[in-house]
Formats: C-alpha cells, structure tokens, sequence
C-alpha cells in the first residue's frame, strides 16, 4: 500500500490531500490536525504530513482503505480506535 500525504496549509488546523494506492486503485482523503494535537501526538519530533502518514498506516493495519472516511479530523481516529494515541508512537518509528 503507497501511502501520498500532502499538506495544503499551514494555518491552524494543517490540512492533508491523502491518496492510498493499493489493490483495486486509489481512494483519496482530506484530513484536517490541529496544531495542538500534532505536538501532542509527535512532541515536535515529526513533521505534520510524517503524523497523517503514520495515523493511516495504523487505520490500514485495521481496516481497508476504502473504509476509512473520505473527510476526517484526526482526533476522530481515537473514537474508532482507542488505542490509537498510544499506538501511534510506534508507526512514527517505523521507516
């Protein structure tokens, strides 16, 4: 699975173009993060678009991308998934 984040801007919150590429095409993505919520979740260690990209790899780990909303704020993932704010961490580390 490719995973494509652009970030559209910089304002408060950051806004991300996401494209999935995988099997069976593409589904496409506009995620919102507040700037709070990205120092929150990467304490600054890691760029805002590197934050969506780590949050879809852990939605993908659970669900297909056609399932994961086509609009969203990032603090949504958390009422599907509890455990995304201490799991997230980990997608960060990964290369």
């Amino acid at each position: 699975m490719q995973i494509n984040v652009i970030q559209t801007s910089d304002a408060d919150p950051f806004k991300f173009d996401v494209r999935v590429h995988g099997d069976g095409g593409q589904t496409q993505h506009h995620v919102t993060m507040g700037r709070n919520k990205w120092r929150e979740l990467s304490g600054e260690k890691h760029a805002p678009a590197r934050c969506v990209e780590a949050a879809f790899r852990f939605l993908l780990d659970r669900e297909g991308k056609e399932s994961i909303l086509s609009t969203f704020d990032i603090t949504i993932i958390s009422r599907y998934f509890p455990e995304f704010e201490n799991e997230l961490p980990k997608y960060l580390e990964r290369g």
